[in-house]
């Protein structure tokens, strides 16, 4: 474990989406290292329970639930079993994303919504079940992870970019709304450039790391957001490798 930012999030209930592995897993690590108790959301539920006893080994306070962010009743079940427990959820990072790398004319209908419910509905479902119950208890914290693309886009990149847009423009008025609505929520969009992780790996297994920034990089950076006194938020945050081709 390298130094990260100092935060303290003992008494934190935080939900990380996609949470199973890649910069998901190291989310949910460093925040279980500042003390909060995660919760590992992810469709692979094999590998967010093996995550999980990763993080209890480790002697920090973790539990899993398999959870598809495109399924607006799952995740209003999901928040309704959270309401059974003494506690909520605290901070929720929406993480989970997917993409087809393809040109637009070979792109199918299935492919397309795959996308953009992954990588834009599900974190708005997500949201609306957080912010309203963050409305209620007067605060909490909402970390959307965006990317280059949600500036900037590229060939083969068109639902990708499409969905991670839309959420950065839904995190922005997100966030207007929070300094109207409770100045103790806070609301977050975090623009990551290329990471070393299997999201990336998976799909270009030739890819240069050495242009590739750690996962770890961007899970400090979820802290930092995170460490902003109350009276202060960061609302957006970029962070991307020296050699990022894509920003600005």
């Amino acid at each position: 474990m390298t130094a990260s930012p100092q935060v303290n999030l003992r008494g934190k209930r935080v939900l990380v989406t996609g949470g199973a592995r890649g910069l998901g897993a190291s989310i949910s690590e460093r925040l279980a290292h500042a003390g909060a108790s995660v919760v590992v959301a992810d469709v692979r539920s094999e590998q967010a329970q093996a995550h999980c006893r990763s993080l209890k080994e480790k002697g920090y306070e973790a539990e899993s639930i398999e959870l598809d962010v495109r399924d607006p009743a799952a995740v209003a079940a999901a928040y309704l079993e959270f309401d059974q427990t003494e506690q909520g959820v605290d901070i929720l990072v929406n993480n989970a994303a997917v993409d087809v790398s393809k040109p637009i004319e070979h792109l199918s209908a299935e492919e397309v919504t795959r996308v953009v419910t992954t990588n834009l509905l599900g974190p708005m479902y997500l949201c609306l079940e957080s912010y309203r119950r963050m409305i209620r208890r007067g605060g909490g914290h909402i970390v959307n992870i965006l990317s280059t693309a949600s500036n900037r886009t590229w060939t083969e990149a068109a639902a990708y970019s499409a969905g991670k847009s839309g959420l950065r423009a839904f995190t922005h008025t997100l966030f207007k709304e929070a300094q109207r609505d409770c100045p103790g929520i806070g609301v977050t969009g975090i623009i990551a450039g290329g990471m070393e992780t299997p999201f990336v790996l998976d799909r270009f297994p030739g890819a240069d790391t050495s242009k590739l920034q750690s996962p770890d990089i961007v899970a400090d950076t979820v802290l930092y957001a995170l460490s902003v006194p109350v009276g202060s938020v960061v609302p957006e945050l970029v962070v991307v490798p020296r050699s990022e081709t894509s920003w600005p």
